[in-house]
């Protein structure tokens, strides 16, 4: 399981008339190949009466799966550009579809080329690119009277508390990167004299963006 990679965060659109073509790019992160080819065959629906839809996605931990199509657009003018843009944005688990509406001239090779990158560009950007990382909830108990000291050093050291727990003791449910978890636990043992307890709970992938995580 990665513990980290790059996607984006939700379904994002976006458009843009380039001598008079009109294209939108569709972006979406997906979780099968099954979910991408769903997708594509949406957006084909919605834009029956487009000139094109073209689309490629990637999935899995290495992109062992790349898959393109140009929908009739000259070979290697659209489906690739496309593709490349998700590659060099080094992004996992995503498919793109960039309609074209034709406005009656013609682009050239180099034109489209150039068209369908920035069709794909503008989706992406509009489903937000973040970083998928992979974040334990630990659940920390403590008495009261470490609580304000902990809260302090935890906060101070950037380390995320999603809840706290009061009952006999206080718990509070940290969330930490999975790679970081024996840190954590080191961290709070010498901070506290071992007066604590730790359990680790549920993992899940959370998308962060300039090291804040996006709702």
């Amino acid at each position: 399981m990665l513990m980290k990679y790059r996607t984006i965060h939700s379904f994002g659109s976006d458009e843009i008339i380039i001598t008079k073509s009109r294209f939108i790019g569709y972006a979406k992160p997906i979780s099968s190949e099954e979910e991408a080819i769903d997708f594509i065959q949406e957006i084909k629906s919605r834009h029956r009466d487009a000139t094109h839809n073209v689309y490629a996605y990637v999935y899995g931990e290495n992109n062992n799966i790349q898959r393109y199509s140009d929908d009739g657009e000259p070979s290697g003018t659209a489906g690739i550009p496309v593709l490349e843009v998700i590659k060099k944005e080094d992004l996992r688990n995503v498919a793109v579809v960039v309609t074209r509406y034709f406005g009656g001239t013609k682009l050239g090779a180099g034109g489209l080329v150039r068209a369908y990158t920035k069709g794909a560009k503008i989706g992406l950007e509009a489903g937000l690119i973040v970083d998928k990382v992979l974040f334990k909830k630990i659940k920390v108990r403590i008495d009261y009277t470490l609580y304000g000291k902990v809260e302090n050093e935890l906060l101070r050291f950037e380390y995320i508390i999603s809840d706290v727990i009061y009952d006999d003791a206080v718990n509070i449910i940290v969330l930490c990167e999975t790679e970081n978890v024996n840190n954590l636990i080191n961290f709070l043992t010498e901070l506290t004299s071992s007066r604590m307890a730790c359990e680790e709970l549920e993992e899940e992938y959370y998308s962060v963006k300039d090291n804040n995580i996006v709702k």
